[in-house]
């Protein structure tokens, strides 16, 4: 089966051969990222000097984050109702679009503008070097398993009192967002922020400062994003 998937790239090709990803060197970066991702990030300089390029070429990373989505999903669908086929399509939408297909364009969208506006401008002499399309995708899933934590896990089991009604839960579920989103953005910074060849990388953090602005006016109209989020999946009253 490995050889008759030929055409695909190796990339791919690992994740039907499981045996040849690196599940101990995942769940280690995944802690790394909780705890101290700095540390997870060095290990880019590590694939750089020892492949020749800044992506992981091992896909256990993204395999992993879609089971622990898909099974998250599949908590959220038992805890809140729904048919089988129902509960079929939120897992789904879950790992196919909100955390592959969002991450790709986000990932797309980075990599367009740190290529194109980000990169320093070196000697003629230099050989030079690009943000990896891989990269940029690595550096989604990275900034999304910190957030995934907080808005899938955490919301999760705060459930009962983050989707009570009144201004209290709208407030907590308001910080809560706020928190992870500003999370994920300060990761996607940590991750270009690695590269030596970029500059200007702060401009991955002004979606939190867009964040903290628009918290105070969601508080004050009683916004409560769980309600919200959670109503378009389930129909939450």
């Amino acid at each position: 089966a490995y050889r008759r998937l030929g055409f695909l790239p190796q990339y791919l090709r690992r994740v039907v051969k499981y045996r040849q990803m690196d599940l101990e060197f995942t769940f280690w970066m995944l802690l790394q990222l909780c705890v101290s991702p700095r540390t997870a990030y060095k290990q880019t300089q590590f694939n750089k000097q020892t492949k020749n390029q800044w992506a992981r070429d091992d896909p256990a990373f993204v395999v992993v984050n879609c089971v622990l989505v898909g099974v998250a999903a599949v908590a959220y669908c038992l805890a809140f109702g729904g048919s089988l086929w129902h509960s079929i399509y939120t897992v789904l939408s879950a790992v196919v679009v909100d955390y592959l297909l969002v991450g790709a364009l986000i990932a797309s969208a980075c990599w367009a503008l740190t290529n194109r506006y980000l990169r320093t401008q070196g000697h003629s002499h230099a050989v030079e070097q690009r943000v990896e399309w891989l990269y940029a995708f690595d550096v989604h899933c990275n900034s999304y398993f910190p957030m995934f934590l907080m808005l899938y896990v955490g919301q999760y089991f705060l459930s009962p009192l983050l989707l009570a009604p009144g201004r209290l839960s709208a407030l907590l579920s308001c910080v809560l967002y706020a928190v992870g989103l500003s999370h994920y953005h300060y990761m996607n910074f940590l991750g270009y922020n690695a590269l030596p060849f970029l500059e200007r990388t702060e401009l991955f953090l002004f979606p939190i400062a867009a964040i903290l602005v628009a918290v105070p006016f969601a508080i004050m109209a009683g916004f409560n994003p769980s309600r919200f989020t959670l109503g378009i999946y389930f129909d939450n009253d």
